[in-house]
């Protein structure tokens, strides 16, 4: 996962949601119960979003590439902001049951990679109200590929029944994981889109950047960028 996840697990006990009041929340049923309305929508949308992502990363129509993922980190967020705007979800169990072995991501890490290659590497300011700071490279291949494993986490829950448990995992996440992270990566999106549609270079890359010394110069980088660019949405260059 990219360095911009904080490395704080809400595993047991769970401390950061019980008993601080926020917006309304809706109903969250127990075990062993149907979930609401509320609850089938976000468990939709994340299960959309992870099926999505998947497909993506198989590489079988890279020309759509970016601009599916985009479209799929946008109705993400709007999930995640939902998810924001309520009160604090509490979890029916003091400690969070145990949802067995994490799905290994690191296939769709380097199949997400090796689709974006020339575009994956985007620089970003981690918090845009702290201190002045210089931005940080990130990989949009890292940074969907930890979305992912922590939506499935919750995901395994909501399977089971835990659906309350599932709620705060995801609500929880969001604030202080992939809330970030996909809003980091939807503007880096947002922005190749940007440059091929009105016909503006991309930058060079920085000195420093994590580029995995490739071997190419940063001329290169940016026309493989702008050619794939260029191709994914049918223009010509």
């Amino acid at each position: 996962m990219s360095d911009r996840t904080i490395n704080q697990q809400p595993h047991t006990p769970h401390q950061q949601s019980h008993g601080e009041p926020g917006a309304h929340a809706p109903h969250i049923h127990g075990h062993g119960s149907e979930p609401d309305d509320f609850a089938v929508q976000i468990a939709d949308s994340v299960e959309s979003f992870v099926l999505a992502v998947t497909e993506v990363a198989k590489g079988d129509e890279p020309g759509s590439a970016v601009s599916l993922l985009l479209l799929e980190v946008s109705q993400l967020l709007l999930a995640g902001g939902r998810l924001g705007a309520i009160e604090d979800v509490v979890p029916e169990d003091r400690f969070e049951p145990d949802a067995g072995p994490e799905p290994d991501g690191e296939q769709l890490r380097e199949r997400l990679a090796e689709l974006l290659a020339p575009i994956d590497v985007y620089h970003e300011v981690f918090d845009p109200y702290g201190p002045p700071e210089k931005p940080n490279a990130f990989r949009i291949s890292d940074d969907l590929a930890g979305v992912v494993s922590e939506l499935q986490h919750g995901l395994t829950h909501y399977r089971e029944g835990r659906i309350s448990e599932a709620l705060w995992w995801w609500q929880f996440s969001y604030l202080s994981n992939w809330g970030t992270t996909c809003t980091a990566v939807l503007r880096a999106l947002q922005s190749l889109i940007a440059h091929v549609r009105l016909d503006s270079p991309l930058g060079a890359v920085p000195d420093g950047a994590d580029t995995d010394d490739d071997g190419l110069t940063d001329e290169q980088l940016e026309k493989q960028a702008g050619d794939l660019m260029a191709a994914e949405l049918g223009l010509g260059r």
